[in-house]
């Protein structure tokens, strides 16, 4: 069992390192949404495959199915470890774009998703950090226009505007939750995200000889401080059924940025193939100012019956009107809203010659009110997100004092709208996890 955890932290640890060196020197995205484009991109789960599995439950969720389970979404959770727990995943999806008028696309992406660990501090206290994403930006369309973008007949070339982006914000926490009396848990994470978005626009004159194509680039490179708090109630019915309420907030926060315009042109070879930059016209960094991160609530309530089932219910409102992004102008956003349902059931956790009766079987929906808001013509379309989530908790042979669960969960949804010439999504989203519960730091006493 040392050898095996050893090997494991190993594994953890080299698994961060890659996750922060991809994420500083990616060239590709780890996301496909024309929706990216707006504010900070799209927004990640906090939540972990276990309870995206449920709806994406995380407000009044902490131990369930006799397993402990760490949940970033509420760090009071921490509160009630009994066990050191390390949980690592794997995201991947698949995406279909559709348009009306156009041809549709599909696209796939994968990437190592979060390193989670947390262990017991004393009795009713736990510690817990890790690494998680935080948002993605990942879009590629051209529109063209005929006559040089003039309508003027005589104009007879056409216009190529091609847009583009790419990045991702990592969440690094820290966080320390603990109990008060039976029923009372509270707690807390400490983050810092960073990282760096990239945005494209380019304009090109594909069909006239001796033209030079010419890009403007915004980046902005984003790092600072953000802040959780949580706190969970149980009311017991009976020693084995509860109630629990909770309640979890990510707090408005500043965070830097530093906005850099980059202005050039460009050719391509008789292959087709873009040249490297002939020139560059203007290049201008902005003095580094304040990104804010608006204020995120979440209230859920579970009902439980230990090692059977679980059902809960969560809404959580985001006041992303008082998102502001320096050197980003013309854009609006509103407050998000989102529902979340789920449950669990296992049919016999202790089973010891029915191996599916001890899995854990997961359903869910989400449906999501977003930040983003389209304008199209005189009117502005929000931009919904409904999903049908499914999941598996799949235990392992156990070894002495430690625990193993392979979590797997699949997103079934439709993002966007056809309407006002936007675009549809429709996606599948994979999450896979390997969890460990394992008795660390035991003092033992010899007689």
């Amino acid at each position: 069992m040392i050898k095996f955890t050893k090997l494991f932290i190993t594994f953890l640890l080299a698994l961060t390192a890659f996750r922060v060196s991809a994420q500083s020197t990616a060239t590709t995205s780890t996301t496909s949404s024309p929706y990216s484009q707006f504010g900070i991109g799209t927004l990640d789960q906090m939540a972990l495959p276990q309870t995206i599995g449920m709806g994406g439950l995380g407000a009044a969720i902490n131990n369930f199915s006799g397993y402990f389970n760490l949940n970033p979404v509420n760090p009071a959770s921490y509160g009630s470890l009994r066990l050191t727990v390390i949980d690592i995943g794997i995201y991947g999806s698949t995406t279909n774009l559709s348009q009306t008028g156009q041809p549709s696309q599909s696209n796939g992406n994968f990437r190592v998703n979060h390193v989670a660990f947390a262990f017991p501090v004393s009795k009713k206290s736990a510690l817990s950090f890790g690494l998680q994403p935080y948002s993605s930006m990942g879009y590629n369309y051209t529109t063209t226009k005929k006559n040089f973008g003039t309508g003027n007949v005589i104009d007879t070339n056409s216009v190529n505007y091609l847009y583009s982006g790419q990045g991702d914000l990592t969440k690094a926490y820290i966080g320390y939750g603990f109990g008060i009396g039976k029923h009372l848990l509270l707690g807390a994470n400490a983050s810092y995200i960073f990282g760096n978005l990239h945005q494209y626009s380019s304009t090109e004159i594909p069909n006239l000889f001796g033209t030079v194509d010419s890009r403007v680039e915004d980046s902005y490179a984003i790092g600072g401080g953000s802040y959780d708090i949580g706190a969970q109630y149980t009311i017991d019915f009976t020693d084995t059924k509860h109630l629990i309420l909770g309640y979890s907030a990510t707090l408005s926060s500043n965070l830097n940025s530093q906005h850099t315009n980059i202005v050039s042109q460009y050719t391509y070879d008789n292959s087709g193939n873009e040249n490297v930059a002939s020139d560059t016209l203007s290049e201008t960094k902005d003095p580094k100012a304040k990104l804010r991160l608006p204020y995120i609530g979440r209230y859920g309530v579970t009902f439980v019956s230990d090692n059977k089932f679980l059902i809960g219910a969560e809404y959580s409102q985001g006041n992303w009107s008082q998102l502001n992004i320096p050197g980003v102008t013309g854009q609006d956003y509103q407050n998000s809203k989102t529902y979340n349902l789920g449950g669990q059931f296992t049919p016999d956790a202790n089973a010891l010659s029915n191996y599916w009766a001890t899995v854990d079987y997961r359903l869910g929906v989400i449906y999501n009110q977003s930040y983003v808001d389209v304008q199209t013509g005189n009117s502005n379309t929000n931009i919904t997100n409904k999903a049908i989530t499914i999941g598996f908790g799949f235990p392992l042979r156990p070894g002495y004092n430690s625990y193993y669960k392979i979590n797997f969960a699949a997103e079934i949804g439709t993002q966007g709208t056809l309407a006002n010439g936007l675009v549809k999504e429709n996606y599948v989203n994979f999450h896979l996890s390997f969890a460990l519960n394992d008795k660390w730091f035991t003092k033992y006493k010899l007689d």
